[in-house]
């Protein structure tokens, strides 16, 4: 006879005698027709059941050993194997040490961490499942128990540090509702991010801060007309209210600065669309974030992350250029800096270089997310940042500003969808950051040298005359200017040494 006694049933049935327990199932199998030893080994099967059910909670994740406390929380690592990663130097064959990374190094009188500010995105980090739009997710994390409870938001919490106390990396940035779940109502969900957060700020510690926060308005059906620049009125002040607390947990995280990522800010058609009206919504909504951060006492820097399209037709804020002038005419460039996404940048037609140029050259470069694309799929892949000709130009503008604090490098990338390890989490960062740094270096190169800078001066040297100086301060009029030009004759053109400057550039890598 075997008794099976399930969380939920008993099964009867003849076999020989053994134990075994699975997936919440026990059974105990015995050469037993008595009605006695019937009872005897249901309330044996029971007993074992309740040892199961109170020494393994059910909100222990699966996959991780015995180490669960009695709350259900797991207590051991989530990165079990994954050592603290080290500086090792160019010359490492180890996967899990940076190679040119080395933090605390002094490059142009700044030391490493100081120039890059690397920050984790929580969003490709943790809630990344690999789908794409013809794909369902690759990506089963250990950790995870296939749910979007309160209890699974606060176990990502505790992942989220341990991989950055193991990566070394003190800041990290998030969505409001990457963090923590939607409840029924504003109110409930609102008690949801107050619990989560709650959690964050206590393995903070003293030491990791949010490089910055922001409000996930894009992903819920609400949204589908945008949020600020929503045909409904409802919607907009919903966003608001979104808008509001998630500046609210991100100053009480102590986080430097907040973004704004208008997604779903644009249009698909403006045969349906009051582009105009939608503007000045999209302006007001911004200038009462203005107010709201200054009320709080939030000091940290407001961030607008330009992006051409994906997943509307147009978006507003199309890239550093189109969103710089916006500011302009709405009065707000004081207010605001630029998030740069690199990924972003190239699907406007631009390098990413340029539009940190557009930036910088206009006092508004503020952060830049550390990402690229591939040129021949056309969408927003959000890939790790591996070449190391575009991390020297990225960096080139990043010493020619100054650095970025209180901004830095937020990696805005994901795994591939094939990458499945846990490990892989760690080599894609390792690899994006170890670009960044290689980058760094060879930027220095180029500016101690000298050569690229020297060849641009000599460039625009007709410049730096008499009258070079009286048309860069606006006193050469067209008069003046005829009047040279009749006794100079035909102008000589000289070579832009292109190919020597690209020379000189190629070099330093």
């Amino acid at each position: 006879m075997v008794v099976c006694a399930c969380f939920s049933s008993l099964c009867l049935s003849k076999a020989s005698t053994f134990l075994f327990i699975k997936s919440g199932l026990v059974c105990m199998m015995l050469e037993n027709r008595s009605m006695s030893g019937r009872v005897l080994l249901l309330l044996l099967s029971v007993n074992v059941i309740s040892f199961i059910v109170n020494a393994v909670p059910e909100t222990c994740p699966a996959d991780l050993g015995e180490k669960c406390g009695e709350d259900g929380e797991w207590g051991g690592e989530f990165f079990p194997g994954i050592p603290k990663i080290k500086y090792e130097g160019p010359s490492s064959k180890n996967p899990l040490a940076y190679k040119w990374y080395n933090a605390e190094e002094v490059i142009l009188g700044k030391k490493m961490k100081d120039w890059l500010r690397f920050s984790v995105a929580f969003w490709h980090t943790f809630r990344g499942t690999g789908a794409d739009p013809f794909g369902a997710p690759t990506k089963y994390w250990p950790w995870e128990d296939g749910t979007n409870s309160i209890a699974m938001a606060k176990r990502r919490m505790r992942a989220n540090f341990e991989f950055l106390n193991k990566l070394g990396v003190d800041r990290w940035c998030f969505h409001d509702r990457d963090i923590a779940p939607d409840g029924k109502t504003l109110q409930e969900t609102n008690s949801n991010l107050d619990e989560v957060v709650a959690l964050a700020k206590e393995l903070q510690g003293d030491k990791i801060r949010p490089l910055w926060g922001t409000a996930q308005l894009f992903l819920h059906p609400r949204y589908m007309h945008g949020a600020a620049t929503s045909s409904e009125l409802g919607v907009y002040a919903f966003a608001a209210a979104q808008v509001k607390k998630a500046m609210e947990v991100t100053h009480y995280l102590g986080g430097e600065n907040y973004v704004f990522w208008g997604g779903r800010e644009g249009y698909q058609t403006l045969l349906n669309t009051d582009m105009e009206r939608e503007l000045d919504h999209l302006a007001r909504f911004l200038e009462a974030a203005v107010a709201y951060k200054k009320k709080i006492g939030f000091n940290g820097t407001l961030l607008i992350e330009p992006k051409p399209q994906e997943p509307t037709k147009h978006q507003y804020d199309w890239d550093a250029a189109t969103t710089l002038n916006f500011l302009r005419k709405y009065g707000l460039l004081g207010e605001f800096k630029l998030n740069i996404e690199c990924n972003h940048a190239t699907l406007s037609g631009h390098s990413c270089h340029h539009d940190l140029e557009t930036a910088r050259i206009n006092g508004l470069l503020g952060n830049i997310d550390a990402n690229t694309g591939d040129p021949q799929v056309g969408w927003d892949t959000d890939q790790f940042m591996t070449d190391i000709g575009e991390a020297t130009m990225v960096m080139l503008s990043v010493i020619k500003n100054g650095g970025l604090a209180p901004g830095g490098f937020n990696f805005d990338a994901k795994l591939r969808r094939e990458s499945t390890d846990v490990e892989d989490l760690f080599i894609a960062h390792i690899s994006g950051m170890d670009t960044l740094a290689r980058g760094l270096r060879n930027a220095a190169k180029l500016i101690e040298d000298g050569s690229l800078a020297e060849l641009v001066r000599k460039r625009y040297s007709s410049f730096d005359t008499e009258l070079g100086g009286q048309i860069e301060a606006g006193k050469a009029d067209f008069e003046m200017l005829e009047k040279n030009v009749m006794e100079w004759g035909e102008p000589k053109v000289a070579s832009a040494k292109q190919e020597l400057a690209e020379m000189i550039f190629q070099s330093a890598l």
